[in-house]
């Protein structure tokens, strides 16, 4: 009787959960075509009868720019050229003058040439700014000017470019240029291994893996795994990295979508490299996506000490769609857990504030976590590390400084007055410090404080009220206290400046491979790495 009776109630819940749901489907469908026939016909109706020329293509560029700036920074559209550079960029392999060039309205700015690949045996150095590719205009290209420089191996590129005020042209032969997601890894000191990942691209984990072994023939017991500055890139290959360290069949890393096909979790899949030896993994404000699956991975199994500073704090998953044309779309599809289950993502861009901004989740709404061994982690900010290095922590200043392009500019002017010969004894001294302020006046640089803004705006209000006349008093005081406090940030943070200026500087003269070297011997997140692995019983006591 029951198996009646609960065939009988099973039923029409069935019939009625499938209407729903195909009803749902059938009106977002229509919803989704309605408005298509609305924009087509309106799109055609304006290219028709504007009164001036117009450019579809132009204008369809601004608006699916436009309609997806609305949502978050990584939903974006990819012309055929974008998606070129997409899979060079994932798959390390790379055709053109071996250079990363910074693309602006005007020019083209050599930020690192590669050590001895094209545009580094041709003669560029950091700091060069590019005005013409062949006999194209950067400022006249509508298109990203970077792509001017690819081109088959072999070929052959004129670049006008200025340096220090004088304009100067030189020829470069093209080649191919494999880039490392592992670039540097070297031995620390006789039992300390130390391997840099630059990025998550294709070969990530098995360069890691060559990293490594090679290392441990040379003596490493213990390891230093450098995330800092690591932008993410493939969520397999961060899950294929954690696999290095820990056994088969442990969870990674979870995402969820309001699509169900996109909610997967992440297992990994091989015999691991090393599942005990002591390892320490460095992340820094600029590390995000996979290099927080990773870190926070690890740090959840309390398989590793992290040290540095809180990471970027990206816990959207995107995944690229092709389109026609060649075109392709990447688009946020789910957010990811680590295996507490913590989602790391600290900016709402579904919640935006009065001027249009993300909000970033708020520390009290931070909610607290379990690693395996029962230490509190938190949600909604990205990885807090396990050891915080003030040193390694953006500050506002730090960052103004670093968004107007200072301490890349000072780093070139540096590198053509002065000659530093001596890599191990380099030192920013006091008088360059104190050269890099008189720099920051020079070139105008003024920063607004959060509390700087809210008052502009509340006096803004207040003389709507009519309240200025009473407060002006008070709110010279406030903008005085504030003027002070600017004047003695730079001080505040040389710390940090002076980090900032010392990599900047070492690169110019060194390149990378330099700089990875100096840290070996003078950074302070290696240096506190070293401290603890060299000391068991604090490594253990800090993830027990």
């Amino acid at each position: 009787m029951k198996k009646i009776l609960r065939k009988k109630v099973i039923f029409p819940i069935t019939i009625l959960l499938v209407f729903i749901t195909t009803s749902a489907y059938n009106s977002n469908f229509f919803e989704i075509a309605k408005q298509i026939e609305i924009f087509t016909t309106m799109f055609k109706e304006l290219n028709m009868n504007y009164v001036d020329e117009t450019n579809p293509g132009d204008l369809m560029d601004t608006a699916i720019k436009s309609m997806l700036d609305d949502l978050d920074p990584y939903t974006r559209f990819y012309n055929e050229q974008d998606v070129q550079a997409s899979r060079i960029n994932n798959a390390g392999d790379y055709t053109g003058i071996g250079a990363k060039v910074l693309t602006l309205k005007d020019k083209l700015v050599i930020v690192e040439s590669y050590k001895d690949y094209a545009a580094d045996k041709a003669g560029l150095k950091a700091g060069d700014e590019i005005i013409k590719v062949d006999n194209v205009i950067v400022k006249d290209f509508k298109d990203d000017a970077g792509n001017l420089l690819q081109g088959a191996a072999g070929t052959d590129v004129t670049v006008t470019y200025v340096r220090q005020g004088k304009t100067n042209t030189l020829k470069i032969t093209r080649e191919s240029l494999e880039i490392h997601a592992v670039p540097h890894y070297s031995m620390i000191n006789d039992n300390t291994g130390y391997v840099v990942l630059r990025e998550f691209t294709r070969k990530a984990s098995s360069e890691t893996i060559s990293a490594i072994r090679s290392l441990k023939n040379q003596g490493a017991t213990q390891l230093v795994l450098d995330l800092r500055g690591n932008p993410g890139g493939l969520l397999s290959e961060a899950v294929n990295l954690v696999n290095i360290f820990v056994p088969k069949e442990q969870l990674v890393v979870t995402t969820k979508s309001q699509v169900k096909k996109y909610n997967k979790t992440y297992y990994t899949l091989r015999e691991p490299i090393d599942t005990k030896i002591p390892l320490v993994v460095l992340i820094d404000g600029k590390s995000a996506s996979a290099s927080e699956i990773v870190s926070g991975a690890l740090q959840d199994m309390d398989r590793a000490v992290v040290i540095g500073s809180r990471s970027f704090g990206k816990g959207l998953v995107q995944r690229p769609k092709p389109l026609t044309y060649g075109t392709q779309m990447k688009i946020t599809i789910s957010r990811y857990y680590t295996p507490s289950g913590r989602c790391i993502q600290a900016l709402d861009y579904w919640n935006r504030d009065e001027n249009g901004k993300a909000t970033r989740t708020k520390k009290e709404n931070y909610k607290a976590f379990k690693t395996r061994n029962g230490r509190s982690v938190f949600d909604g900010g990205g990885v807090q590390p396990d050891i915080e290095i003030t040193q390694s922590k953006q500050t506002p200043i730090s960052k103004a400084i670093e968004a107007e392009n200072l301490i890349f500019n000072f780093s070139t002017d540096y590198f053509y007055k002065n000659k530093v010969e001596d890599l191990t004894s380099f030192r920013l001294s006091d008088s360059d410090f104190n050269s890099f302020k008189s720099y920051l006046k020079q070139n105008g640089f003024n920063f607004e404080t959060k509390t700087e803004k809210a008052f502009n705006e509340a006096l803004d209000v207040a003389k709507e009220e009519e309240l200025n006349t009473t407060i002006n008093s008070e709110y010279s005081k406030l903008v005085k206290a504030i003027d002070n406090y600017k004047n003695s940030a730079i001080d505040a943070n040389k710390a940090k400046l002076s980090s900032l200026l010392t990599d900047e500087i070492i690169k110019r003269y060194f390149y990378s491979e330099g700089l990875y070297e100096y840290y070996t011997a003078n950074n302070p997140e290696i240096k506190r790495a070293l401290d603890i692995l060299n000391n068991p019983t604090e490594y253990s006591s800090i993830l027990k």
